[in-house]
C-alpha cells in the first residue's frame, strides 16, 4: 500500500457480516466499494470468520478490509459508507453488536484522527480487534495507526485465537 498522494488519502474500511450468506454480502459490498465517487478501489483482504463481539447468540461473522484511495472527506466517505449499508438492506436503528447483513466501518483515513459525535479516526478498538488486524496486514502490514503502532505490530500482539481464514 501506497503512502497517501496528491490524488487522495488512502483509506481502509473494515467490512462485516453475519446474515443472508456473510461471505455473499461482504463481497457485494466490496464491488459496491468500487463505485464510490472520487475514489479507486486498490484492493480486498481475504476473508475471515470470527465469532460474534461479547459472545453475543448470533452467528459468526465473515469479515475483510477493503483498501481506497480517495478524495473525499471523512464526513462525506462515511456518508457514501452508509448509504451502501442502507441500500444493502441495514435498517438505520440497529442493536449495538448485533447481527447484521452488513457493517462498513471507517478504520482509516491517511493519518488523519478525529473524534465527534459521528465519527472517530482511527475506528475505536482497532487495536483490540482480531478480525480488524489480520485482514488490515494483508494489506497494508507497514502502515501506521495514529496513536498505536504498526498495523503488522498490532496484529501480533492480539493473536488469532477464534479468528478463520477462509480459502479464496
Amino acid at each position: 500500500m501506497s503512502a497517501p498522494t496528491r490524488e487522495g488519502l488512502d483509506a481502509f474500511i473494515g467490512l462485516g457480516s453475519n446474515l443472508d450468506d456473510p461471505r455473499a454480502q461482504v463481497l457485494r459490498a466490496a464491488q459496491a466499494l468500487q463505485g464510490l465517487p472520487r475514489s479507486r478501489f486498490v484492493g480486498l483482504s481475504g476473508l475471515y470468520t470470527s465469532p460474534p463481539m461479547a459472545g453475543m447468540d448470533q452467528p459468526d461473522y465473515v469479515n475483510a478490509v477493503a483498501a481506497l484511495e480517495t478524495q473525499l472527506s471523512p464526513e462525506a466517505l462515511l456518508e457514501a459508507l452508509q448509504g451502501i449499508e442502507r441500500r444493502m438492506g441495514r435498517p438505520v436503528i440497529h442493536e449495538r453488536w448485533g447481527p447484521r447483513i452488513i457493517d462498513l466501518d471507517l478504520l482509516l483515513l491517511g493519518g488523519l484522527t478525529c473524534a465527534t459525535p459521528r465519527l472517530s479516526l482511527p475506528h475505536p478498538g482497532i487495536g483490540q480487534r482480531s478480525f480488524v488486524l489480520y485482514p488490515l496486514a494483508e494489506l497494508a502490514p507497514e502502515l501506521m495507526v495514529p496513536g498505536l503502532g504498526r498495523v503488522k505490530d498490532l496484529r501480533d500482539r492480539v493473536g488469532s485465537a477464534a479468528l478463520q481464514r477462509l480459502p479464496d
